[in-house]
């Protein structure tokens, strides 16, 4: 994508155009030189900037924290805002979304200035997506009254999530109707970071995001779902191939524009060695032999082995090759790296009749000895997890696996920004059927999800066997699309928390150390949007629902109900 690499420079230009206020009556001593005039800005060099920053955005929410919250992964440190929904009021989040909005906005006035189609559509498309994640994420939010800073409208009022999503919904059949009558766009291969300028794919990617909206408020707006979702399948429009996923590719050339911890900016290698895998989803993978596995983590470095014959509780020391090495408790990461590439295996023995746990106040056993092992959630410390013999964050933990080498590398192969899926795209209509709606096959669309998944992942030759595993053949149920579509939202986890906040599903248990005892269902508003918009932030907050959970921030609190979600009993009464 020949556009990726002017990418910084855009940005910088954009920014100066969303603080520049050009107005014809200014002097030419107060004019910027330096600054684009929003009434002539090119809409191919805004499309850029909206569509990468917004994926941005997206995977550091679904590769981050959200996936902590749906126990994808844990931080064995550092852990309070990721393992324990700790969370302060998301400000830098909120104005990042809205810097989306603007630039989207001024990309929408231009394509219809400029009478280009496709990059109308594309904008509504942006629209409705940015706009639907700040819904999804914090509730009620500005969205009629949005953007009207230069008509006057500077303390815009919060509309109701019924509002929103009734809009976003009305903006992406739009947007799909634009993208049927508009063509392939000639210029936007240099320009269009997702699909190079394809109006089918385009129009694909509007309708898999109704798809996903209109069973966002199934439980809630069901007379609007169900035939929303119906026209959609009889369409024949949506995504039906991994091939067709919206994404972005990483170009690797500073920390903005690699994947989220990319090694190269980290020399430490710290950030990419404290995310490790939460033992919720390691335990339904290996059950289920799911080849996602060996492409997202590692084995660990030094196995446990119950060994009865030990004389005492457990080694001191690690074992190279099953001889004890005197004096070693752990190799740094890279010294294992390197030795176990050259053939050799580590391991501690403990003898299962008369272990103890050395820090039962931290980990009271039992020691997993599977040869991939996940970090239980919401640990009171989690680095002393699996008798680990050097806690903290010099050395890593040993007993636990890690995230695949892949993760920490800069750009291509599986490191993209992935928005939306063929994959979701199946599940939801596999949900449908299960409801009875007019989708089709419920057992054919939840088996497809599970083949684009893996063709997602480059395993799709596993695909035969793995669909005839006990706890993956289709039983009927929605519990089992929901469960196959959380696995398959790994690193777009934001879905997967959506989808469990709307079904309670899967039935996910937080650990011992979270300050409360369920898994939040939103974002607090932040005090300055408190402090600059008092009244219509209030007026969002009381209509919240306190929940049991809420604690001191009461309404305005992480486990207080949205609309979405009240008077449904979900996730939890």
């Amino acid at each position: 994508m020949k556009i990726l690499k002017y990418i910084p420079g855009l940005v910088f230009m954009l920014s100066l155009l969303v603080v520049t206020s050009c107005k014809e009556d200014l002097t030419e001593i107060n004019e910027n030189p330096n600054g684009v005039d929003p009434n002539s800005a090119n809409p191919n060099l805004i499309m850029p900037t909206v569509m990468t920053g917004v994926a941005n955005q997206y995977v550091k929410l679904g590769y981050g924290k959200i996936a902590g919250v749906i126990q994808h992964t844990q931080e064995d440190a550092w852990k309070d805002g990721f393992n324990d929904y700790n969370w302060n009021e998301e400000d830098d989040e909120w104005k990042a979304w809205y810097g989306f909005l603007r630039n989207n906005n001024l990309l929408h006035k231009r394509a219809v200035e400029t009478k280009v189609k496709f990059h109308e559509g594309v904008a509504l498309t942006m629209r409705a997506f940015i706009f639907g994640t700040i819904s999804d994420l914090w509730g009620d939010a500005p969205y009629t009254e949005a953007l009207k800073g230069d008509e006057g409208t500077m303390l815009p009022k919060f509309d109701s999530q019924e509002v929103i999503y009734k809009g976003i919904i009305e903006d992406l059949k739009a947007a799909s109707a634009t993208f049927a009558a508009s063509g392939d766009e000639r210029d936007a291969p240099a320009y269009d970071v997702f699909y190079n300028g394809n109006a089918l794919k385009w129009q694909k990617f509007a309708n898999t995001l109704l798809l996903r909206y209109y069973m966002r408020i199934s439980s809630k707006l069901p007379d609007i779902a169900k035939p929303g979702i119906e026209a959609v399948y009889a369409s024949g429009i949506y995504f039906k191939d991994a091939s067709d996923d919206a994404v972005m590719d990483y170009i690797g050339t500073d920390k903005d524009n690699s994947w989220p911890n990319a090694t190269a900016y980290d020399v430490s290698e710290s950030n990419w060695r404290r995310r490790r895998p939460a033992s919720t989803l390691i335990s339904n993978l290996v059950t289920n032999q799911d080849p996602r596995l060996k492409v997202w983590f590692l084995p660990v470095h030094v196995r446990w082995v119950a060994d009865p014959t030990l004389a005492k509780g457990m080694d001191e020391f690690i074992r190279e090759d099953g001889k004890i090495l005197t004096g070693v408790k752990s190799f740094t990461e890279q010294e294992l790296r390197a030795k176990i590439a050259a053939g050799h295996k580590y391991t501690r023995h403990f003898n299962p009749n008369t272990y103890k746990p050395s820090r039962p106040e931290q980990f009271n056993g039992p020691l997993n000895t599977g040869e991939y092992v996940g970090v239980p959630p919401g640990m009171i410390d989690p680095t002393y997890f699996n008798e680990n013999p050097t806690t903290g964050q010099q050395v890593q933990n040993q007993h636990a696996s890690q995230l695949s080498y892949t993760y920490q590398g800069n750009k291509g192969g599986i490191l993209k920004a992935r928005l939306a899926s063929a994959a979701e795209t199946s599940f939801i209509l596999a949900e449908a059927a299960q409801k009875g709606w007019a989708a089709g096959d419920a057992a054919a669309h939840y088996n497809n999800g599970i083949k684009q998944s893996l063709q997602t992942w480059g395993v799709a030759d596993a695909y035969n066997a793995f669909i005839k595993q006990k706890g993956v053949a289709y039983n009927g149920t929605q519990a089992q699309i929901i469960e196959q579509k959380w696995i398959a939202s790994w690193t777009a986890a934001t879905e997967g928390w959506f989808d469990y906040r709307r079904t309670g599903l899967p039935k996910l248990v937080p650990g011992v150390a979270p300050v409360s005892r369920a898994l939040p269902v939103r974002f607090i508003y932040s005090n300055n949007e408190l402090n600059n918009n008092g009244e219509s932030v209030r007026s969002a907050i009381e209509r919240l629902e306190e929940t049991r959970f809420s604690g001191p921030r009461k309404k305005n609190s992480q486990w207080s109900k949205p609309w979405l979600v009240q008077g449904t009993g979900k996730p939890w009464e």
